[in-house]
């Protein structure tokens, strides 16, 4: 149910960031293990789909801010989000301290 939360509705949260990601011209693609991986973490602290956006957000923040300028230097066109990149953003941030409920 949380895999499809996150990637089938019109408003899906992998859409909304892929979106954003168009608007700068960048193509951003998600490898199919990142959605279990996201799943996976949310089932964890057993919050259901309140906690996609959050643990979305901790893995794409710094290639949000970091995209565009690495675009103009690089002509980079796409990023793709991979398991090995989703796990150390998530490692990185403060969400992985969250008490389960």
């Amino acid at each position: 149910t949380l895999l499809s939360i996150l990637t089938e509705p019109r408003n899906a949260l992998v859409k909304q960031y892929k979106k954003l990601f168009e608007y700068e011209g960048v193509e951003l693609k998600f490898d199919p293990e990142v959605y279990t991986f996201i799943v996976d973490k949310a089932d964890e602290f057993k919050l259901g789909a309140r906690v996609l956006r959050s643990i979305c957000e901790a893995i794409m923040l710094d290639a949000m801010f970091e995209m565009p300028s690495a675009k103009e230097q690089t002509g980079e066109k796409s990023l793709e989000i991979t398991l090995d990149y989703a796990k150390k953003k998530f490692e990185k941030s403060d969400l992985k301290k969250l008490k389960v409920a």
